[in-house]
Parts: structure tokens; C-alpha cells; sequence
């Protein structure tokens, strides 16, 4: 009885740092050098442990006990929020993969995410029959029961075999919608969008812990619109999600809906951001005390295209006293560039003398340049703006911490807005190539199709 104690005594330590092995093979190897894995939670992302790859791109991951189930994130290069891919660990087993720059990842060991895969792909290739069925006009009705029969199917069948596992969450949530008869693509496009969200919980914490949600959202907010351009499709796609959402967290609302905010800014859909802002946004900011987004969103809405620009005040000297003037205060121009800059910034410094000479060919009264320096201290900057007699130059102290800066949402420089007399803001143009453009009577913002078709170019060629 004594030695099996001592056994047991023994035994005890070993099972407590029982681990488990998340590794794989980056490909080509030469092009990777460190991995980072994280744990990723509803809201954010906790960092677990990071490695170095060796000369042939092996990796490994060591998982003791204290690593509990659930979606994990390894990063592989920067920006990490660019370079990344999720997986599954259950802690029940090991994961071994493979990922190629083009080829993507493939699983060599672990159930869960072998299945998920073949589950995905799976879906893909009914998906692409019924795609196909479509684009040649199909009305052969028992072929359309027989690819819609396929997909319920292949729904069933992986619902069924995920039955305890953590992939089980994805492949329900991701259930797809399957006609009950007929449908021409008219109709069978309108009733995919009224039921996307069918079998998606918001509540679910394993969802919540993953891209799955945002991306089902972007691609209902994004993905299913004829005219890239309206966002009043934009705006009610938001409030269709919003409404689904339901009893979520106000947290996890806040962090999803964020997400989608920033996507709408860096498309410059101004007037749908700002509609998330107003009727979502703002009021979950204020629950939760956020005041960061608060003022993010604040001031996003305050320069956003049509609004008029925060007022700030300077100080002038005329003939040996001093006087204050504002933005506001301003008559003497049928438009204002109120640009952002720093004489320590090699790009302002390379743009100034171009603003400079271009403006000395325009007819006065046509432009006024309002150039605030965001700076640490102010000698160079005097020495600079002696250059530049015809520009009305304000001091930014304090460079990043600067508040005429951050009222405008400064975050770079050269930085530039277009004002009107009224001081609305009509432009925001990127350089000074494009603050050209504008004033001689040409479009400076590129069309949002155009943004969306090049930076889905980007993307496919990234990857």
C-alpha cells in the first residue's frame, strides 16, 4: 500500500506539466523569422509566448496545463494585425501545420482544425456550383433541388461529425441558407441577406473569441451591395446587425462595431461612419466610459467632409503689439488650407516651397494658407516660417500633444484641409499634388469604387 502511494506521489508532478504542441513549418523559410501566439477573447488579444524560427522555418509552441481551450492567434510578421492566422486548441491535443506565403495553411495533426478546413473547402466547392448554376441562367429545377440537396447535406454531415468539438461552434454558426423550392438569383440573392445571421448567436463566446463575427459582418455590410458607393445600403446593413445583436454585451457591441467604424473611415464613407457614430456608437462609448473612442469618434465627425472645422486661436504682432486672431475670425480668402506640419518632417519640408510657389500664381484672395507647426520647441521652426512671409503660422507647442492638432485628429504630417469661406471643411486632400488638384477645379479624393477595387487588388496580391 506504501508503494503505491509513493507512485502516486511520484506520478503527480509529470501529470501537472503534461503539455501539449502547437508547431509547424513557415515556407519559404527564408522570409520568416519569429512567431507570436496569442489567446484571443471577445474583446481583446493576450499574449501567450513567442519563439524565433530556425533556418528551415520550424517552429513550436509548448502548451503546459495552464493553457486552456480556446482560439489562438499566431502572428508571423508586422503589421501583426495584417499577419496572422487563427487556429483551434482544445488542449486535448497537439497541432502541427504548415504555412505557405501562397498557399495558405495546411494542418498535418489536429482534429479540430483538419475538420474545420475540409469543412470550409467543402462548402466552397457547393458554393461555386451553385455560382455556376446561376451565371448560366440555370432553370433546370431538378438541378437545382439535386446542388441545394449537396449542400444541406454537407451542412449535416460536418454538423454531425464536429459533434464535441470546438469547430462545432463555426460550422453551426456558419449554417447556410437552403431554398425550400425554386428560387431564381434574384430572390435566392434577398433571401440569403434576410437570413445571414440565422444561425449566428452573438453570445456565443467561442464566436466572440474569433474573426468569425466581424468578418460575417464586413462581408453583409461590404460583400452584398451593387453600388459600392451607397451608403445608405452601408447604413441599414449597421442597423440590421445592430438589431441582431440584440442582448450582447455592451463591450463586445462596442469592440465589433468599432471595427466596423474603422472600416467605413478608411474607405471615406464619411456619412455612414458618422451614422454608426450617432445611432450606435457614441452612446455605447458613453456606457462603458470610453472616453478615448469618445473623442475619436467626436473628433472624426467634427472634420468629416460638410462640417465646420474646430476654431482655434494664434497670436500676431503688428506693429510691436500683439493681438489675437482665430480661424473663425478669418475674411480674407474664398478658401483656406489649414495644413499640419513640423520643420523637423522631411516631407513638409519638401512640399512647402511647392505650396509656396504655387500659391504666389494663384489670384489673391483665391487661397490662404494657415500653416500650424506641431513642434517641441520653437527655434527651428522660427528659422523655418521666415521662409514662408505669405503663410499665417501657428505655433503647435507641445508636437502630438498639441490640442489644435488633436481636434482635428492629427496623427501625421504634412496634414492637409480645405476650407471653405465659411469655414466648412471641402476637401481633405492627402498632399500637396492633390491640394492642387482640387483648388484648380479637379476631383483630389479618389472615387470610393476605386478604393475598394484597389485595395482588393492589393490584398490578392499580398497574397
Amino acid at each position: 500500500m506504501t508503494k503505491k502511494i509513493l507512485l502516486l506521489f511520484v506520478l503527480f508532478p509529470v501529470l501537472m506539466i503534461a503539455q501539449h504542441t502547437i508547431k509547424g513549418t513557415f515556407s519559404p523559410a527564408k522570409d520568416y523569422e519569429w512567431a507570436i501566439l496569442y489567446k484571443v477573447t471577445p474583446t481583446t488579444s493576450i499574449y501567450v509566448q513567442n519563439t524565433t524560427l530556425d533556418e528551415k522555418g520550424n517552429f513550436a509552441f509548448k502548451m503546459d496545463s495552464t493553457i486552456t481551450e480556446g482560439i489562438y492567434r499566431i502572428v508571423y510578421a508586422l503589421p501583426q494585425e495584417e499577419y496572422n492566422f487563427d487556429l483551434i486548441y482544445n488542449g486535448k491535443e497537439d497541432i502541427e501545420l504548415t504555412f505557405h506565403k501562397t498557399d495558405g495553411i495546411e494542418y498535418k495533426v489536429s482534429k479540430e482544425n483538419q475538420l474545420f478546413n475540409s469543412y470550409m473547402k467543402s462548402m466552397d466547392l457547393v458554393n461555386q456550383a451553385i455560382n455556376q448554376y446561376y451565371v448560366e441562367d440555370g432553370k433546370d429545377k431538378e438541378a437545382f433541388k439535386s446542388i441545394f440537396k449537396t449542400l444541406k447535406d454537407t451542412q449535416a454531415n460536418f454538423e454531425k461529425a464536429s459533434e464535441g468539438l470546438l469547430a462545432s461552434n463555426f460550422i453551426k454558426a456558419n449554417g447556410p441558407y437552403v431554398p425550400e423550392e425554386y428560387e431564381d438569383v434574384k430572390t435566392y440573392s434577398k433571401n440569403i441577406r434576410t437570413n445571414y445571421f440565422d444561425a449566428v448567436d452573438f453570445n456565443n463566446n467561442i464566436l466572440q473569441s474569433s474573426n468569425f463575427l466581424i468578418e460575417r459582418m464586413l462581408t453583409y455590410i461590404f460583400g452584398m451591395s451593387v453600388d459600392p458607393n451607397d451608403q445608405e445600403f452601408l447604413k441599414s446593413s449597421v442597423d440590421d446587425i445592430a438589431k441582431k445583436m440584440g442582448n450582447t454585451k455592451p463591450e463586445l457591441k462596442k469592440t465589433l462595431l468599432q471595427i466596423v467604424w474603422q472600416q467605413l473611415t478608411d474607405f471615406n464613407f464619411e456619412d455612414a461612419a458618422n451614422h454608426v457614430t450617432d445611432k450606435h456608437l457614441l452612446d455605447l462609448a458613453k456606457a462603458i466610459n470610453d472616453e478615448e473612442l469618445k473623442t475619436t469618434l467626436t473628433v472624426y465627425k467634427n472634420t468629416s467632409m460638410g462640417a465646420k472645422a474646430p476654431d482655434f486661436k494664434w497670436e500676431t504682432e503688428v506693429k510691436g503689439k500683439k493681438k489675437t486672431e482665430s480661424l473663425y475670425d478669418m475674411d480674407v480668402a474664398e478658401n483656406y488650407a489649414v495644413v499640419f506640419w513640423s520643420s523637423t518632417c522631411s516631407h513638409c519640408l519638401e512640399e512647402f516651397p511647392q505650396l509656396k510657389k504655387y500659391t504666389s500664381t494663384l489670384e489673391e484672395g483665391k487661397l490662404k494658407v494657415i500653416a500650424v507647426g506641431l513642434e517641441e520647441e520653437p527655434y527651428r521652426w522660427n528659422s523655418e516660417t521666415a521662409y514662408y512671409p505669405d503663410f499665417i503660422h501657428v505655433y503647435g507647442e507641445g508636437k502630438w500633444d498639441n490640442p489644435i492638432g488633436d481636434a482635428y485628429g492629427v496623427v501625421e504630417t504634412p496634414t492637409y484641409f480645405v476650407l471653405d469661406k465659411d469655414k466648412k471643411v471641402i476637401d481633405k486632400p492627402y498632399d500637396f499634388k492633390a491640394l492642387k488638384a482640387f483648388i484648380d477645379g479637379k476631383k483630389s479624393k479618389i472615387g470610393i469604387g476605386k478604393m475598394l477595387d484597389d485595395k482588393i487588388k492589393e490584398e490578392k496580391k499580398g497574397n
